[in-house]
């Protein structure tokens, strides 16, 4: 497991891009976002344009831990792009007790696959702490989060001007 973390526009996604070519593998990328207004469609159509042609992509928001271990087999690459939306998406879901469940199937899919597997993800931490309450949860868990993932991940990359910088494991 390989997880890359950066700030936004960093290479994040570029560079899980890069490892999953390079890799010879099946590739299937696990999209979390939700086109909630005009603005982030557009961001979303722009990444749609960008991957590479015959890749397997599944739109899942919610469910992670399940769709990686549908999604799983040694023969498989797989990149989930990104878990802050992830997170997101949880946090304001309406069920207040699904993002904890949902954490833990993903926890317990990290310990089963087979395949090899990039997360991406959005460093949050390195700013003021925010104001309100609700944006503080999301710095909180995301910071738990990646902290949790870092320790079970094989390799950390923290992407800064397009630039990797390695965190735990080899360089990219």
């Amino acid at each position: 497991m390989h997880l890359i973390l950066g700030g936004a526009r960093s290479g994040k996604s570029t560079l899980a891009t890069r490892l999953a070519e390079a890799s010879g593998r099946q590739v299937t990328l696990i999209v979390t976002a939700r086109a909630e207004d005009a603005e982030m469609a557009t961001r979303i159509e722009r990444h749609r344009a960008s991957r590479p042609t015959g890749w397997q992509v599944i739109e899942e928001p919610l469910a992670l831990g399940e769709t990686l271990l549908r999604h799983d087999g040694a023969d498989r690459f797989l990149v989930v792009d990104c878990l802050t939306l992830w997170l997101t998406n949880l946090l304001l879901d309406a069920n207040p007790t699904r993002y904890q469940r949902e954490r833990q199937a993903l926890s317990a899919a990290l310990n089963q696959l087979s395949g090899e597997l990039v997360l991406v993800s959005n460093e949050t931490g390195l700013g003021v702490v925010p104001m309100g309450a609700l944006s503080r949860q999301f710095v909180d868990e995301s910071g738990w989060l990646h902290q949790e993932l870092a320790r079970l991940a094989d390799r950390v990359t923290l992407m800064v001007a397009g630039l990797p910088i390695t965190l735990k494991g080899n360089t990219p």
